[in-house]
């Protein structure tokens, strides 16, 4: 099963905040933008508000995990996605599977997956 990549560059990431497509949820802040590579790519950031490096590693996990139950589905489609996570505070406090609605359902409406 092979892993969804990540994006690394700010340019992208800045790109990504500009776009209108923007899916709030108290848990999580989800940017999401087509890209002409063909494959899904994604990213997660979390900011000093968020806590001490400890939460902010822990953040970035959480939604990484809640990611990965969306794996198979991210990795079939041929129409290639960016997609950026930003982290809240309530993020920190949270288990992955409390993040898998607010993700799931923001892929969704965002057109990525039709489950």
């Amino acid at each position: 099963m092979a892993c969804p990549e990540t994006i690394k560059e700010n340019n992208t990431f800045r790109r990504l905040y500009r776009s209108r497509k923007c899916y709030v949820y108290p848990q999580v802040v989800v940017y999401v933008s087509k890209n002409r590579l063909g494959h899904f790519r994604y990213g997660i950031t979390t900011s000093k508000k968020v806590g001490n490096a400890v939460a902010r590693s822990r953040c970035r996990r959480v939604i990484r995990a809640a990611l990965f139950e969306y794996n198979d589905e991210l990795m079939k489609d041929g129409v290639g996605y960016d997609v950026v996570f930003v982290a809240r505070r309530k993020t920190a406090f949270l288990k992955s599977t409390e993040l898998v609605i607010p993700i799931g359902d923001s892929l969704k409406r965002s057109g990525i997956i039709n489950s």
